[in-house]
């Protein structure tokens, strides 16, 4: 089977929640793809969005059991649980996310659900685009309750103006929200547990507001973090030649930007996987013998199996963002 793997594309799946936007199928040229659409689920292994192959020999095989199957081949022996560790997606957000609060190892445990750090890669940001993340200064349990009971949760909130090409590290234990007009790649650990905090008072068509949990979100929340840092796009534009950048290094996941101007060679390790995603010019990926294109808005999982690829830009310039498990994962 070794001889036979090659990189894997998957059918999206959509989630429709209020806040969604227009722009996954307007910008990444998407049929399927409801006209609202607040998320598309790019690679996921869960019950509640299970990814579907949707090319080649294992077309129409389910993430789950390919990993099932082979697991060494498709995550390699970085990953000992046979589950993704990830979970990819893109999110829209016509109005602005609930503000919201995701819980460490040790604080999942304690409250039955999953940890969660995330990055986000902004995509795309309407004028004035703006991202919450932490605190402005130093806050108290009671403040953040005070806040909440007067409508005043924005007050409180670290905002962050973001641009096409930026970057958020979301340590788990971070008050956070995405604000209306952002565009986001999201790459996270393989968790669907949100705490909510505020939401904007907001109702869905029937009048009804959508549930709470901060009991729960001030368990989780560290206190003791400072605001989250901006990584600004550190591309200068004009500059020459084949690039690959590190973006982010964590614990849980490793991203990267590769600019490409001409055919760049990929040598990677066997023990992982890589993740390739591309938002914007056509790039064509060749391994083990199967060529391919990844077009704008379109994911790529390069199975741990596979020891290099080749990428190539289609029409002379381009730009992918890796993702792949850090040196450190065991």
């Amino acid at each position: 089977m070794v001889a036979n793997i090659y990189p894997l594309f998957f059918v999206p799946i959509y989630k429709d929640y209020l806040w969604g936007g227009n722009r996954i199928k307007r910008l990444f040229n998407r049929p399927l793809c409801p006209a609202t659409c607040a998320e598309s689920w790019e690679i996921s292994d869960r019950q509640e969005g299970m990814s579907i192959i949707s090319n080649g020999m294992l077309s129409g095989a389910s993430l789950h059991h390919v990993i099932e199957s082979m697991p060494e081949i498709i995550l390699g022996s970085a990953t000992k649980n046979r589950v993704f560790p990830l979970l990819l997606k893109i999110i829209d957000a016509g109005q602005r996310l609930s503000v919201q609060v995701h819980p460490d190892a040790r604080t999942a445990e304690s409250l039955g659900g999953e940890a969660k750090t995330e990055m986000w890669y902004i995509l795309d940001a309407e004028p004035g685009a703006k991202i919450f993340a932490g605190f402005k200064k130093m806050t108290s349990p009671d403040e953040l309750q005070l806040a909440i009971s007067t409508n005043r949760v924005e007050d409180l909130l670290n905002a962050v103006p973001v641009h096409r090409g930026d970057s958020l590290y979301i340590p788990a234990g971070t008050v956070h929200a995405v604000g209306e007009g952002c565009l986001i790649l999201e790459v996270q650990q393989n968790s669907n547990t949100t705490y909510r905090v505020y939401d904007w008072n907001r109702v869905d068509k029937s009048g009804k507001a959508r549930e709470l949990h901060v009991a729960s979100a001030m368990t989780t929340i560290n206190w003791e973090q400072n605001a989250a840092r901006i990584i600004r796009n550190s591309r200068k534009p004009g500059t020459p030649g084949n690039h690959s950048t590190t973006i982010i290094t964590s614990p849980f996941f490793s991203v990267s930007k590769i600019d490409l101007e001409s055919v760049y060679q990929e040598k990677k390790e066997k023990s992982k996987f890589d993740i390739l995603f591309n938002p914007g010019a056509t790039v064509t990926v060749e391994a083990n013998g199967s060529a391919q294109r990844i077009a704008a808005g379109t994911t790529c999982l390069i199975p741990a199996a596979i020891p290099e690829y080749r990428l190539s830009p289609v029409d002379g310039i381009a730009t992918l963002i890796r993702i792949s498990l850090p040196d450190s994962s065991d």
